[in-house]
């Protein structure tokens, strides 16, 4: 791997983690303020951390299995925050129940 290519995918993977993180944070704060529109904003981070996915699998030099793994993170990005989401509002809600 040359080093501009190096930097060009470190900046990439970069930017896909901030995208995911921005996913969770805005989703989360949009679901705990009751404001869809912060939570419309995470999904469209995730989108943004989706396409930069993409673009690390066809412009990187990393192998087959990086970019495949690099992918099926992203995919699964998608998923964490609802279902993280839907754990916490059980157990509260179990909390709530037993107090």
């Amino acid at each position: 791997m040359s080093p501009g290519a190096l930097l060009e995918t470190a900046a990439l993977m970069g930017l896909f983690v901030l995208a995911g993180g921005a996913y969770g944070g805005l989703y989360s704060m949009g679901r705990l303020r009751a404001r869809p529109h912060w939570v419309r904003a995470g999904q469209a981070c995730w989108l943004l951390a989706f396409a930069i996915a993409v673009l690390i699998a066809l412009r990187s030099p990393l192998d087959l299995g990086w970019k495949l793994l690099i992918l099926a993170s992203a995919m699964v990005y998608a998923v964490i925050p609802p279902v993280t989401w839907r754990y916490l509002q059980r157990l509260h809600a179990h909390e709530e129940t037993q107090q």
